[in-house]
């Protein structure tokens, strides 16, 4: 398969997780990031209105002539895919499967799930990992700061460790040998998060698993050197649905280079 267009959609800043994995991965393709920032975080709403942000988010990317979407926000994933499969005739790509994949590839044979609220109550990481891998263990959790910590940039901050440690003590005595981040905002608290867990769970990052997964399906190995750089060569647009001097500031900080060509546009959701 070939994609030269690629979609990514998130519910704010999280996405660029996924994003930045496929930028190091995919050479030559143009990105189109759409972060439903008006609307963050999607972890504490109905599935109802989960699908009817998604549906109209992913048909504003499918305007601007995408040819994947990769859906990287966890809990639209856990919600939205079936009515996006059923209604873009576009290949779509959730995290969910991917994440799963990759934890039960790290040898986890007792998992830890940490995400919102919503994609934790959906149960479905422990039906996909079940179905994979019937015998694992699965503990899971809500951590519904998480979000609205990231989107605010607090990545390692007094009050992020102590939230973190409210949220995560309990799993640490579970004995989990894997730790699942099961939202994409959430590798931006890894650094406090592995050192809450301790160096013996391995941590798993579903938006790493997902740009790999990607990867996988649409590119030949990449070249290597001046070749390599060559084909990096790509448009790379954000359209947000608030714009911020905060999400710019952060978003560059993690990309780790300027973010130009953003845009604010209304859906009137």
């Amino acid at each position: 398969m070939k994609h030269n267009r690629i979609g990514v959609f998130d519910s704010g800043i999280g996405g660029l997780t996924v994003l930045r994995e496929l930028l190091a991965l995919i050479p030559g393709a143009d990105m189109i990031y759409f972060g439903d920032t008006a609307r963050v975080p999607y972890g504490t709403k109905s599935s109802k209105t989960v699908i009817h942000y998604t549906l109209r988010c992913a048909n504003f990317l499918v305007s601007k002539g995408i040819d994947m979407l990769i859906v990287a926000c966890n809990t639209a994933s856990a919600h939205a895919i079936p009515a996006l499969k059923a209604r873009l005739d576009i290949p779509i790509i959730g995290v969910i499967e991917s994440g799963s994949l990759a934890a039960i590839d790290a040898g986890g044979s007792k998992i830890g799930v940490i995400g919102t609220m919503s994609t934790i109550k959906s149960e479905v990481y422990e039906k996909t990992i079940h179905a994979l891998s019937p015998d694992t263990e699965i503990i899971a959790r809500a951590c519904p700061l998480f979000v609205p910590l990231v989107e605010e940039g607090w990545f390692d901050d007094e009050v992020t460790e102590i939230v973190a440690r409210r949220y995560l003590s309990d799993l640490a005595t579970y004995g989990i040998d894997t730790l699942l981040l099961g939202c994409t905002h959430y590798p931006l608290l890894k650094g406090v998060i592995s050192k809450i867990m301790g160096g013996n769970v391995k941590i798993v990052d579903s938006a790493k698993a997902t740009a790999s997964m990607v990867a996988e399906m649409i590119c030949p190995p990449l070249a290597e050197g001046p070749e390599r750089e060559a084909n990096r060569a790509r448009e790379i647009i954000f359209y947000l649905s608030d714009l911020t001097q905060r999400f710019i500031d952060t978003g560059q900080l993690f990309l780790g280079h300027e973010m130009t060509h953003i845009y604010e546009v209304d859906l009137e959701i």
